[in-house]
């Protein structure tokens, strides 16, 4: 679908269509589609960002805390979003070896347990040698610097899964 179907959507539609492109959030999809309508791709995308980021501290950590463990127990029992699931298998979260699932639980709870939240990482961008060094090396953040990491990786994803339903310019 183009931009102007996009803008053409009705708000239940847009919601419906586009809700999942921040995971688990239609909260941040409604909020924006007063702002139609959306010259481009790139305005749209603008407006969820700036919307994202207007956030207090506390509703960015909840954005994070949508997103589920990365080779977790959501993948495990098939219950994340379609979105989630084809991201995680892209980059062989769902074909780690025995250590490299052990490691990655006890970095996830790790993590988890630093933060408060997730770990997040755009995983369509990255393959599972690298999620797990991220993982590792962002363990060690101060936590308004892996807050900040967190929503940037939030916005990588959110990019590439409405460039999944929206057609751009160059995709005509």
């Amino acid at each position: 679908m183009d931009i102007a179907t996009v803008n053409a959507l009705p708000y239940e539609d847009f919601v419906d269509i586009l809700g999942n492109v921040v995971e688990k959030c239609p909260i941040i999809t409604a909020a924006v589609w007063s702002g139609r309508p959306f010259l481009s791709l790139a305005a749209l995308e603008a407006a969820i960002s700036e919307f994202i980021d207007a956030l207090p501290e506390s509703g960015k950590e909840g954005i994070l805390r949508c997103h589920p463990d990365l080779a977790g127990r959501d993948l495990q029992s098939g219950s994340l979003t379609r979105e989630s699931h084809e991201e995680q298998a892209g980059s062989g979260m769902n074909a780690l070896n025995s250590g490299e699932a052990s490691r990655m639980a006890r970095l996830n709870q790790e993590y988890k347990e630093r933060f408060g939240f997730p770990f997040v990482i755009c995983a369509r961008m990255n393959d599972k040698e690298n999620i797990l060094r991220q993982l590792s090396a962002r363990c060690q953040n101060e936590r308004a610097v892996e807050r900040a990491c967190g929503i940037e990786e939030v916005k990588k994803i959110c990019h590439l899964r409405l460039q999944s339903i929206v057609l751009t310019d160059n995709k005509l």
